[in-house]
Protein backbone atom coordinates (compact mmCIF):
# COMPACT_ATOMS: atom_id res chain seq x y z
CA UNK A 1 0.00 0.00 0.00
CA UNK A 2 2.76 2.44 -1.16
CA UNK A 3 0.61 5.81 -1.09
CA UNK A 4 2.01 9.47 -1.06
CA UNK A 5 0.72 11.18 1.87
CA UNK A 6 -0.75 14.68 1.43
CA UNK A 7 -0.75 16.97 4.63
CA UNK A 8 -3.73 19.17 5.23
CA UNK A 9 -3.27 22.85 4.99
CA UNK A 10 -3.24 23.47 8.78
CA UNK A 11 -0.85 20.85 9.29
CA UNK A 12 1.54 21.84 6.81
CA UNK A 13 1.57 25.39 8.47
CA UNK A 14 2.25 24.53 12.26
CA UNK A 15 5.35 22.28 10.39
CA UNK A 16 7.06 25.14 8.45
CA UNK A 17 9.23 25.88 11.50
CA UNK A 18 11.28 22.65 10.61
CA UNK A 19 12.22 24.00 7.24
CA UNK A 20 12.08 22.20 4.39
CA UNK A 21 14.36 19.47 4.86
CA UNK A 22 12.57 18.55 7.88
CA UNK A 23 9.61 17.65 5.77
CA UNK A 24 10.89 15.96 3.13
CA UNK A 25 12.92 13.63 5.32
CA UNK A 26 9.80 12.56 6.88
CA UNK A 27 7.73 12.46 3.53
CA UNK A 28 11.08 10.27 2.13
CA UNK A 29 9.91 7.70 4.93
CA UNK A 30 6.21 7.54 4.49
CA UNK A 31 6.57 6.98 0.64
CA UNK A 32 9.43 4.33 1.23
CA UNK A 33 8.38 2.53 4.46
CA UNK A 34 4.63 1.49 3.54
CA UNK A 35 4.88 -2.47 4.01
CA UNK A 36 2.55 -4.22 1.97
CA UNK A 37 -0.65 -5.90 3.79
CA UNK A 38 -0.53 -9.66 3.20
CA UNK A 39 -1.08 -10.66 -0.24
CA UNK A 40 -3.72 -12.66 0.17
CA UNK A 41 -5.75 -9.44 1.21
CA UNK A 42 -4.56 -7.49 -1.45
CA UNK A 43 -6.21 -6.35 -4.68
CA UNK A 44 -4.92 -7.33 -8.31
CA UNK A 45 -2.72 -4.59 -9.67
CA UNK A 46 -4.16 -1.69 -11.93
CA UNK A 47 -2.72 1.21 -13.40
CA UNK A 48 -1.53 4.02 -11.17
CA UNK A 49 -3.60 6.94 -10.94
CA UNK A 50 -2.82 10.66 -9.89
CA UNK A 51 -2.48 11.12 -6.40
CA UNK A 52 -5.44 13.66 -5.57
CA UNK A 53 -5.38 16.84 -4.23
CA UNK A 54 -5.86 16.69 -0.32
CA UNK A 55 -9.42 16.59 0.72
CA UNK A 56 -11.30 19.39 2.59
CA UNK A 57 -10.48 19.45 6.19
CA UNK A 58 -14.09 18.15 6.77
CA UNK A 59 -13.63 15.07 4.65
CA UNK A 60 -10.36 13.52 6.76
CA UNK A 61 -10.81 11.03 9.29
CA UNK A 62 -12.96 11.64 12.31
CA UNK A 63 -10.98 9.83 14.31
CA UNK A 64 -7.57 11.00 16.24
CA UNK A 65 -4.79 12.36 14.11
CA UNK A 66 -1.62 13.94 13.97
CA UNK A 67 -3.44 17.17 13.40
CA UNK A 68 -5.73 16.93 16.30
CA UNK A 69 -2.56 16.81 18.81
CA UNK A 70 -0.50 19.61 20.66
CA UNK A 71 2.29 20.70 18.06
CA UNK A 72 5.04 18.71 20.67
CA UNK A 73 3.14 15.67 20.63
CA UNK A 74 2.30 15.44 17.37
CA UNK A 75 5.82 15.73 16.62
CA UNK A 76 7.08 13.09 18.53
CA UNK A 77 4.50 10.96 17.60
CA UNK A 78 4.87 11.28 14.07
CA UNK A 79 8.70 10.27 14.62
CA UNK A 80 7.78 7.19 16.56
CA UNK A 81 5.58 6.58 12.78
CA UNK A 82 8.68 7.14 10.79
CA UNK A 83 10.58 4.85 12.92
CA UNK A 84 8.24 2.14 13.24
CA UNK A 85 7.32 1.58 10.13
CA UNK A 86 11.11 1.55 9.09
CA UNK A 87 11.61 -0.93 11.78
CA UNK A 88 8.84 -3.25 10.06
CA UNK A 89 11.08 -3.02 6.90
CA UNK A 90 13.95 -4.31 8.74
CA UNK A 91 12.08 -7.39 10.33
CA UNK A 92 12.40 -5.47 14.01
CA UNK A 93 8.57 -6.27 14.82
CA UNK A 94 8.80 -6.51 18.78
CA UNK A 95 10.64 -3.25 18.53
CA UNK A 96 8.25 -1.84 16.18
CA UNK A 97 5.17 -2.50 17.74
CA UNK A 98 6.37 -0.84 21.08
CA UNK A 99 6.39 2.31 18.78
CA UNK A 100 3.16 1.90 16.78
CA UNK A 101 1.38 1.24 20.07
CA UNK A 102 1.74 5.06 21.21
CA UNK A 103 0.60 5.96 17.61
CA UNK A 104 -2.74 4.05 17.86
CA UNK A 105 -3.53 5.14 21.57
CA UNK A 106 -3.11 8.82 20.40
CA UNK A 107 -3.42 9.15 16.49
CA UNK A 108 -4.61 5.61 15.12
CA UNK A 109 -5.92 8.36 11.88
CA UNK A 110 -2.56 9.62 11.29
CA UNK A 111 -2.68 12.62 8.96
CA UNK A 112 -6.70 11.62 8.38
CA UNK A 113 -6.45 10.31 4.77
CA UNK A 114 -5.52 6.87 5.03
CA UNK A 115 -5.97 3.79 7.16
CA UNK A 116 -2.24 2.62 7.49
CA UNK A 117 -1.71 2.37 11.49
CA UNK A 118 -4.69 0.35 11.51
CA UNK A 119 -3.59 -1.92 8.74
CA UNK A 120 -0.44 -2.08 10.19
CA UNK A 121 -2.05 -3.42 13.87
CA UNK A 122 -3.27 -6.43 12.07
CA UNK A 123 -0.64 -6.96 10.33
CA UNK A 124 1.45 -7.32 14.25
CA UNK A 125 -1.00 -8.93 15.74
CA UNK A 126 -1.30 -11.53 12.44
CA UNK A 127 2.79 -11.77 13.24
CA UNK A 128 2.27 -12.51 17.35
CA UNK A 129 0.05 -15.14 16.58
CA UNK A 130 2.22 -16.69 14.62
CA UNK A 131 4.53 -17.50 16.94
CA UNK A 132 2.45 -18.77 19.60
CA UNK A 133 0.43 -21.77 20.47
CA UNK A 134 -0.86 -20.66 23.35
CA UNK A 135 -5.11 -20.32 23.21
CA UNK A 136 -5.76 -17.68 25.30
CA UNK A 137 -3.31 -15.43 24.13
CA UNK A 138 -4.20 -16.48 20.61
CA UNK A 139 -7.94 -15.39 21.65
CA UNK A 140 -7.07 -11.88 22.44
CA UNK A 141 -5.32 -11.66 19.67
CA UNK A 142 -7.75 -12.34 17.15
CA UNK A 143 -9.75 -10.37 19.17
CA UNK A 144 -7.87 -7.27 18.59
CA UNK A 145 -7.88 -8.05 15.01
CA UNK A 146 -11.38 -7.81 14.86
CA UNK A 147 -11.86 -4.46 17.40
CA UNK A 148 -9.12 -2.72 14.71
CA UNK A 149 -11.06 -3.91 11.39
CA UNK A 150 -14.31 -2.62 13.37
CA UNK A 151 -12.07 0.76 13.65
CA UNK A 152 -11.24 0.82 10.04
CA UNK A 153 -15.21 0.75 9.42
CA UNK A 154 -15.69 3.43 12.00
CA UNK A 155 -12.72 5.88 11.20
CA UNK A 156 -13.04 5.12 7.19
CA UNK A 157 -16.77 4.60 5.85
CA UNK A 158 -15.49 5.27 2.23
CA UNK A 159 -16.82 3.37 -1.05
CA UNK A 160 -13.28 1.60 -1.16
CA UNK A 161 -13.20 0.35 2.17
CA UNK A 162 -12.58 -3.46 2.34
CA UNK A 163 -12.86 -3.91 5.88
CA UNK A 164 -15.81 -6.27 6.01
CA UNK A 165 -14.17 -8.27 3.02
CA UNK A 166 -11.35 -8.68 5.39
CA UNK A 167 -12.42 -9.40 8.14
CA UNK A 168 -15.40 -11.85 6.38
CA UNK A 169 -12.17 -13.51 4.73
CA UNK A 170 -10.78 -14.21 8.06
CA UNK A 171 -13.83 -15.42 9.74
CA UNK A 172 -14.13 -18.14 6.97
CA UNK A 173 -10.33 -19.40 6.34
CA UNK A 174 -8.50 -18.12 9.73
CA UNK A 175 -11.01 -17.78 12.69
CA UNK A 176 -14.17 -19.59 12.03
CA UNK A 177 -15.11 -19.45 15.70
CA UNK A 178 -15.70 -15.67 14.99
CA UNK A 179 -19.01 -16.48 13.50
CA UNK A 180 -21.21 -19.06 11.65
CA UNK A 181 -20.87 -19.79 7.91
CA UNK A 182 -24.40 -17.86 8.10
CA UNK A 183 -22.80 -14.48 9.27
CA UNK A 184 -20.65 -15.10 6.80
CA UNK A 185 -22.33 -15.05 4.27
CA UNK A 186 -24.57 -12.42 5.43
CA UNK A 187 -20.88 -10.17 5.65
CA UNK A 188 -19.78 -11.21 2.08
CA UNK A 189 -23.60 -10.27 0.90
CA UNK A 190 -23.32 -6.97 2.61
CA UNK A 191 -19.57 -6.16 0.70
CA UNK A 192 -20.95 -7.90 -2.40
CA UNK A 193 -24.22 -5.87 -2.55
CA UNK A 194 -21.82 -2.34 -1.94
CA UNK A 195 -19.16 -3.21 -4.42
CA UNK A 196 -20.93 -5.47 -7.56
CA UNK A 197 -18.48 -6.63 -10.17
CA UNK A 198 -15.77 -4.75 -8.23
CA UNK A 199 -15.34 -6.68 -5.14
CA UNK A 200 -12.61 -7.81 -3.57
CA UNK A 201 -11.45 -10.64 -5.44
CA UNK A 202 -10.34 -12.85 -2.69
CA UNK A 203 -13.64 -13.43 -1.18
CA UNK A 204 -14.89 -14.75 -4.92
CA UNK A 205 -14.11 -18.28 -3.96
CA UNK A 206 -15.60 -18.65 -0.45
CA UNK A 207 -18.90 -16.71 -0.88
CA UNK A 208 -18.98 -19.43 -4.19
CA UNK A 209 -19.08 -22.17 -1.54
CA UNK A 210 -21.19 -20.83 0.96
CA UNK A 211 -23.58 -19.41 -1.68
CA UNK A 212 -23.96 -23.69 -2.31
CA UNK A 213 -24.19 -24.21 0.81
CA UNK A 214 -26.42 -21.80 2.33
CA UNK A 215 -29.18 -23.01 -0.78
CA UNK A 216 -28.41 -26.58 -0.21
CA UNK A 217 -29.46 -26.01 4.03
CA UNK A 218 -32.17 -24.19 2.37
CA UNK A 219 -31.59 -21.07 4.08
CA UNK A 220 -31.75 -18.53 1.00
CA UNK A 221 -33.89 -19.55 -2.06
CA UNK A 222 -33.70 -19.96 -5.53
CA UNK A 223 -33.79 -16.46 -6.48
CA UNK A 224 -31.47 -15.02 -4.32
CA UNK A 225 -28.75 -18.03 -5.08
CA UNK A 226 -29.63 -17.12 -8.61
CA UNK A 227 -28.49 -13.45 -8.38
CA UNK A 228 -25.76 -13.86 -6.59
CA UNK A 229 -24.76 -16.34 -8.99
CA UNK A 230 -24.71 -14.04 -11.85
CA UNK A 231 -22.95 -11.47 -10.06
CA UNK A 232 -19.83 -13.54 -9.35
CA UNK A 233 -19.26 -14.54 -12.74
CA UNK A 234 -19.83 -11.39 -13.87
CA UNK A 235 -17.63 -10.11 -11.19
CA UNK A 236 -14.96 -13.00 -12.41
CA UNK A 237 -15.45 -12.10 -15.95
CA UNK A 238 -14.82 -8.37 -15.83
CA UNK A 239 -12.24 -8.43 -13.81
CA UNK A 240 -10.18 -11.17 -15.45
CA UNK A 241 -10.54 -8.60 -18.94
CA UNK A 242 -9.38 -5.66 -16.79
CA UNK A 243 -6.74 -7.28 -15.31
CA UNK A 244 -2.57 -7.07 -16.67
CA UNK A 245 0.23 -9.24 -16.23
CA UNK A 246 0.98 -11.17 -13.69
CA UNK A 247 -2.32 -9.85 -11.37
CA UNK A 248 -4.10 -12.11 -13.90
CA UNK A 249 -2.73 -15.16 -11.89
CA UNK A 250 -4.73 -14.37 -9.28
CA UNK A 251 -7.74 -15.10 -11.03
CA UNK A 252 -6.55 -18.99 -12.06
CA UNK A 253 -7.83 -20.56 -8.97
CA UNK A 254 -10.84 -18.59 -8.63
CA UNK A 255 -11.94 -19.41 -12.33
CA UNK A 256 -11.29 -23.30 -11.87
CA UNK A 257 -13.16 -23.49 -8.35
CA UNK A 258 -15.85 -21.16 -9.18
CA UNK A 259 -16.53 -23.31 -11.80
CA UNK A 260 -16.62 -26.68 -9.65
CA UNK A 261 -18.64 -25.18 -7.32
CA UNK A 262 -21.51 -23.75 -9.20
CA UNK A 263 -21.81 -26.52 -11.30
CA UNK A 264 -24.09 -27.36 -7.94
CA UNK A 265 -26.60 -25.34 -9.18
CA UNK A 266 -26.63 -27.80 -12.42
CA UNK A 267 -28.62 -30.30 -10.56
CA UNK A 268 -31.75 -27.37 -9.29
CA UNK A 269 -34.46 -28.29 -11.52
CA UNK A 270 -35.15 -24.69 -13.30
CA UNK A 271 -32.13 -23.07 -12.20
CA UNK A 272 -30.84 -23.25 -15.52
CA UNK A 273 -32.59 -22.61 -18.73
CA UNK A 274 -32.03 -24.55 -21.62
CA UNK A 275 -29.91 -21.83 -23.13
CA UNK A 276 -27.26 -22.26 -20.80
CA UNK A 277 -27.15 -25.89 -20.76
CA UNK A 278 -26.96 -25.44 -24.72
CA UNK A 279 -23.83 -23.45 -24.25
CA UNK A 280 -22.11 -25.23 -21.87
CA UNK A 281 -22.33 -29.11 -23.03
CA UNK A 282 -23.23 -28.94 -26.69
CA UNK A 283 -19.90 -29.11 -27.66
CA UNK A 284 -19.18 -31.71 -25.61
CA UNK A 285 -21.79 -33.78 -27.86
CA UNK A 286 -19.83 -32.70 -31.19
CA UNK A 287 -16.45 -33.90 -29.65
CA UNK A 288 -17.32 -36.98 -29.32
CA UNK A 289 -20.87 -37.77 -31.19
CA UNK A 290 -20.61 -41.36 -31.68
CA UNK A 291 -20.05 -42.06 -27.91
CA UNK A 292 -23.42 -43.47 -27.01
CA UNK A 293 -22.89 -42.57 -23.59
CA UNK A 294 -21.78 -38.97 -24.21
CA UNK A 295 -25.21 -38.96 -26.18
CA UNK A 296 -27.20 -39.78 -23.52
CA UNK A 297 -25.59 -37.40 -20.85
CA UNK A 298 -25.52 -34.05 -22.85
CA UNK A 299 -28.94 -35.39 -24.20
CA UNK A 300 -30.53 -35.56 -20.49
CA UNK A 301 -28.74 -32.27 -19.28
CA UNK A 302 -30.45 -30.03 -22.18
CA UNK A 303 -33.46 -31.73 -21.34
CA UNK A 304 -33.54 -31.21 -17.62
CA UNK A 305 -32.78 -27.41 -18.61
CA UNK A 306 -36.09 -27.35 -20.55
CA UNK A 307 -35.20 -28.25 -23.81
CA UNK A 308 -37.50 -29.39 -26.30
CA UNK A 309 -37.89 -30.52 -30.37
CA UNK A 310 -39.90 -27.15 -30.75
CA UNK A 311 -37.25 -24.55 -28.80
CA UNK A 312 -34.02 -26.46 -29.79
CA UNK A 313 -32.23 -27.20 -33.02
CA UNK A 314 -29.66 -28.79 -31.09
CA UNK A 315 -31.82 -30.91 -28.78
CA UNK A 316 -33.11 -31.89 -31.83
CA UNK A 317 -30.19 -32.81 -33.24
CA UNK A 318 -28.78 -34.89 -30.17
CA UNK A 319 -32.21 -36.56 -29.98
CA UNK A 320 -32.03 -38.19 -33.68
CA UNK A 321 -29.01 -38.89 -33.42
CA UNK A 322 -29.95 -41.10 -30.35
CA UNK A 323 -32.73 -42.78 -31.75
CA UNK A 324 -30.85 -43.45 -35.10
CA UNK A 325 -27.56 -45.23 -33.19
CA UNK A 326 -28.28 -45.42 -29.11
CA UNK A 327 -31.03 -47.57 -28.90
CA UNK A 328 -31.85 -48.47 -25.33
CA UNK A 329 -30.20 -51.76 -24.76
CA UNK A 330 -32.22 -54.87 -24.26
CA UNK A 331 -33.50 -55.28 -20.83
CA UNK A 332 -33.34 -51.31 -20.13
CA UNK A 333 -37.05 -51.58 -19.44
CA UNK A 334 -37.52 -47.56 -19.95
CA UNK A 335 -34.33 -46.70 -17.28
CA UNK A 336 -31.96 -45.17 -20.00
CA UNK A 337 -35.37 -42.76 -21.65
CA UNK A 338 -35.73 -41.68 -17.96
CA UNK A 339 -32.07 -40.84 -18.19
CA UNK A 340 -32.41 -38.82 -21.29
CA UNK A 341 -35.47 -37.19 -20.11
CA UNK A 342 -33.46 -35.81 -17.04
CA UNK A 343 -35.45 -37.83 -14.40
CA UNK A 344 -32.12 -38.56 -12.25
CA UNK A 345 -33.71 -40.08 -9.44
CA UNK A 346 -36.21 -41.67 -10.99
CA UNK A 347 -33.35 -43.40 -13.34
CA UNK A 348 -31.27 -44.57 -10.20
CA UNK A 349 -34.56 -46.67 -8.73
CA UNK A 350 -34.89 -47.88 -12.27
CA UNK A 351 -31.47 -49.15 -12.49
CA UNK A 352 -31.38 -50.36 -8.94
CA UNK A 353 -34.41 -52.27 -9.48
CA UNK A 354 -32.99 -53.68 -12.83
CA UNK A 355 -29.18 -54.95 -10.74
CA UNK A 356 -31.43 -56.33 -8.16
CA UNK A 357 -33.47 -58.57 -10.21
CA UNK A 358 -30.18 -59.10 -12.75
CA UNK A 359 -28.77 -62.73 -12.78
CA UNK A 360 -26.18 -61.74 -15.59
CA UNK A 361 -23.21 -60.18 -13.28
CA UNK A 362 -21.67 -58.01 -16.08
CA UNK A 363 -25.20 -56.47 -16.69
CA UNK A 364 -25.55 -55.99 -12.76
CA UNK A 365 -22.50 -54.30 -12.60
CA UNK A 366 -22.80 -52.02 -15.73
CA UNK A 367 -26.45 -51.19 -14.38
CA UNK A 368 -24.24 -50.16 -10.58
CA UNK A 369 -21.72 -48.25 -12.40
CA UNK A 370 -24.21 -46.57 -14.24
CA UNK A 371 -25.93 -44.89 -11.08
CA UNK A 372 -22.35 -44.42 -10.10
CA UNK A 373 -22.22 -41.99 -13.14
CA UNK A 374 -25.76 -40.66 -12.51
CA UNK A 375 -25.12 -39.16 -8.94
CA UNK A 376 -21.13 -38.25 -10.32
CA UNK A 377 -21.89 -36.51 -13.46
CA UNK A 378 -25.85 -35.07 -12.89
CA UNK A 379 -26.50 -34.81 -9.14
CA UNK A 380 -22.75 -34.05 -8.14
CA UNK A 381 -23.08 -36.42 -4.91
CA UNK A 382 -19.64 -38.01 -4.89
CA UNK A 383 -19.86 -39.90 -1.78
CA UNK A 384 -23.07 -41.64 -3.15
CA UNK A 385 -20.96 -42.41 -7.11
CA UNK A 386 -17.90 -43.41 -4.80
CA UNK A 387 -20.31 -46.37 -2.88
CA UNK A 388 -21.71 -47.42 -6.11
CA UNK A 389 -19.15 -47.25 -8.16
CA UNK A 390 -17.28 -49.34 -5.45
CA UNK A 391 -20.55 -51.96 -5.60
CA UNK A 392 -19.60 -52.41 -8.88
CA UNK A 393 -16.17 -53.22 -8.66
CA UNK A 394 -17.21 -56.17 -6.18
CA UNK A 395 -20.09 -57.28 -8.47
CA UNK A 396 -17.45 -57.73 -11.08
CA UNK A 397 -13.56 -58.24 -10.46
CA UNK A 398 -11.03 -57.93 -12.68
CA UNK A 399 -12.90 -54.44 -13.85
CA UNK A 400 -10.95 -50.75 -14.03
CA UNK A 401 -13.94 -48.59 -15.11
CA UNK A 402 -15.15 -48.58 -11.56
CA UNK A 403 -11.52 -47.31 -10.17
CA UNK A 404 -11.24 -44.74 -13.57
CA UNK A 405 -14.96 -43.27 -12.07
CA UNK A 406 -13.49 -42.77 -8.82
CA UNK A 407 -10.15 -41.45 -9.53
CA UNK A 408 -12.09 -38.90 -11.30
CA UNK A 409 -14.06 -38.17 -8.22
CA UNK A 410 -11.26 -37.87 -6.28
CA UNK A 411 -9.26 -35.67 -8.51
CA UNK A 412 -12.04 -32.91 -9.36
CA UNK A 413 -12.13 -32.37 -5.22
CA UNK A 414 -9.69 -29.80 -5.34
CA UNK A 415 -12.53 -26.92 -5.05
CA UNK A 416 -14.54 -29.03 -2.40
CA UNK A 417 -12.45 -29.99 -0.50
CA UNK A 418 -9.79 -26.71 -0.61
CA UNK A 419 -9.62 -23.00 -2.52
CA UNK A 420 -9.09 -25.01 -5.56
CA UNK A 421 -5.23 -24.78 -5.28
CA UNK A 422 -3.09 -25.21 -2.17
CA UNK A 423 -2.30 -28.20 0.04
CA UNK A 424 -5.96 -29.04 0.61
CA UNK A 425 -6.66 -29.05 -3.30
CA UNK A 426 -3.52 -30.93 -4.49
CA UNK A 427 -3.52 -34.08 -1.68
CA UNK A 428 -6.25 -35.24 -3.23
CA UNK A 429 -4.77 -36.24 -6.34
CA UNK A 430 -2.85 -38.90 -4.27
CA UNK A 431 -5.89 -41.42 -3.98
CA UNK A 432 -6.87 -40.31 -7.27
CA UNK A 433 -3.26 -41.98 -8.14
CA UNK A 434 -4.37 -44.93 -6.04
CA UNK A 435 -7.13 -45.93 -8.25
CA UNK A 436 -5.94 -45.02 -11.37
CA UNK A 437 -3.06 -47.64 -10.97
CA UNK A 438 -4.85 -50.36 -9.45
CA UNK A 439 -7.61 -49.89 -12.54
CA UNK A 440 -4.38 -50.12 -15.13
CA UNK A 441 -2.75 -53.18 -12.36
CA UNK A 442 -6.14 -55.62 -12.93
CA UNK A 443 -7.94 -54.58 -15.98
CA UNK A 444 -5.23 -54.21 -19.28
CA UNK A 445 -8.54 -52.73 -21.25
CA UNK A 446 -8.04 -49.63 -18.75
CA UNK A 447 -4.57 -49.26 -18.77
CA UNK A 448 -4.99 -46.08 -21.50
CA UNK A 449 -7.26 -44.38 -19.98
CA UNK A 450 -5.25 -44.93 -16.68
CA UNK A 451 -2.15 -43.80 -17.70
CA UNK A 452 -3.69 -40.19 -19.30
CA UNK A 453 -5.49 -39.44 -16.07
CA UNK A 454 -1.93 -39.90 -14.04
CA UNK A 455 -0.06 -38.28 -16.86
CA UNK A 456 -2.48 -35.77 -16.13
CA UNK A 457 -2.74 -35.05 -12.75
CA UNK A 458 0.51 -35.91 -11.39
CA UNK A 459 2.09 -32.28 -11.68
CA UNK A 460 -0.61 -31.04 -9.11
CA UNK A 461 0.76 -32.60 -6.45
CA UNK A 462 2.41 -30.82 -3.52
CA UNK A 463 6.19 -29.91 -3.89
CA UNK A 464 8.67 -31.54 -1.82
CA UNK A 465 8.63 -28.02 -0.33
CA UNK A 466 5.42 -28.16 0.44
CA UNK A 467 5.75 -31.69 2.05
CA UNK A 468 8.67 -30.65 3.72
CA UNK A 469 7.82 -27.69 5.64
CA UNK A 470 4.26 -29.65 6.96
CA UNK A 471 6.98 -31.80 8.97
CA UNK A 472 6.02 -34.83 6.33
CA UNK A 473 8.06 -37.18 4.13
CA UNK A 474 7.43 -38.51 0.63
CA UNK A 475 6.76 -42.47 1.13
CA UNK A 476 4.69 -41.40 4.49
CA UNK A 477 1.35 -42.76 5.02
CA UNK A 478 -1.25 -40.04 4.95
CA UNK A 479 -5.11 -39.64 5.60
CA UNK A 480 -6.79 -37.00 3.06
CA UNK A 481 -9.66 -35.29 4.79
CA UNK A 482 -12.85 -33.89 3.48
CA UNK A 483 -15.43 -36.22 2.08
CA UNK A 484 -12.61 -38.14 0.99
CA UNK A 485 -11.24 -39.95 4.55
CA UNK A 486 -9.12 -42.22 2.72
CA UNK A 487 -5.35 -42.97 3.85
CA UNK A 488 -2.80 -43.03 0.64
CA UNK A 489 0.96 -42.60 0.26
CA UNK A 490 2.51 -39.22 0.14
CA UNK A 491 4.12 -38.06 -2.92
CA UNK A 492 5.73 -35.12 -4.79
CA UNK A 493 5.19 -33.52 -8.40
CA UNK A 494 8.70 -32.91 -8.07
Amino acid sequence: MNTIVTLTKPYIAMKKSLGLLSLLFILCYWISCTPKTPAVTEKPETPATPTPPPPPEDKLSPCPKFSDLPYAEADALETDYVVYRRMLTSGEVPEAFERWKKVYAKAPAADGLRNTVYTDGIYFYEYFLSQTQDSTVIKEYVDEIFNIYDEIERCYPSPTNDSDARKAFDMFYKYPYKGTHREVYALMKKVIDKDGEEMPYYIMNPFGALLVEQHNEKNIDDAEAKKYTEILNTALETQLAECKGEACKTYEPITQYLGERLDYFETVKGFYDCAYFTEKYYADYQANPGDCDNVVTVLSRLKFGGCTKENSTEYNEILNKYAADCREPVGGSGCYSLLQDGNYNEAIDCFNDKAANEADTEKKAKYTLLIAKIYYAHLKNFSQARRYAQDAADIRGNWGDPYLLIGRMYASSGPLCGSGRGWNSQVVVWPALDMWYKAKNIDPAAAGEANKFINQYSRYMPTKEDIFIRNLKVGDSYTVPCWIQRSTQIRSAD
